[in-house]
């Protein structure tokens, strides 16, 4: 067994690990996902603090804010249909660490638990569900109350920012 020390990590290092932590950090919704709203199918660019958002923890829940960003990241291609018979009913782009709720037997076989919110990244099998190289990337981020998950062009994804 080796004694824990402390060791000095080179800044080259140090900046290539804070980026590749900052591009899975990235979550949210592309501009161009349909999401579920008390209006009808809305595309995210185009909701507004105010719009009543249907939630599959809460029903209807009024949107406090919203978040809009240009970022360069990894972003993650999930194949229609691969995460259940319509889902999504559309191959759908997200940024990596945008949490999807998974209610199958990947919940059961990966956290033990019927269902789980976990990051796009972490469902990637490299045919039905893939990470894309870097790309840019307009990102919509939905400011509630508390957290939530909503129906994002045909997923369940969570969105936890907060005010």
């Amino acid at each position: 067994m080796e004694p824990k020390m402390a060791r000095r990590v080179h800044e080259d290092q140090a900046s290539e690990d804070q980026k590749a932590q900052e591009n899975s950090a990235h979550s949210g919704l592309c501009a161009d996902t349909i999401i579920l709203t008390m209006d009808g199918e809305l595309l995210a660019r185009d909701i507004a603090p105010g719009d009543r958002i249907i939630t599959r923890d809460a029903g209807m829940v009024k949107l406090l804010g919203v978040r809009r960003k240009r970022v360069v990241c990894d972003a993650v291609l999930i194949k229609a249909g691969s995460l259940g018979h319509t889902r999504p009913a559309e191959d759908i782009t997200l940024p990596c660490g945008t949490e999807i709720l998974i209610r199958d037997w990947r919940a059961i076989a990966m956290y033990g638990a019927a269902q789980a919110l976990i990051p796009a990244h972490d469902l990637q099998d490299g045919e039905f569900i893939k990470v894309l190289p870097k790309q840019e990337l307009e990102i919509v981020e939905f400011i509630f109350d508390k957290p939530h998950v909503i129906y994002a062009g045909g997923l369940e994804v969570g969105c936890q920012s907060t005010h």
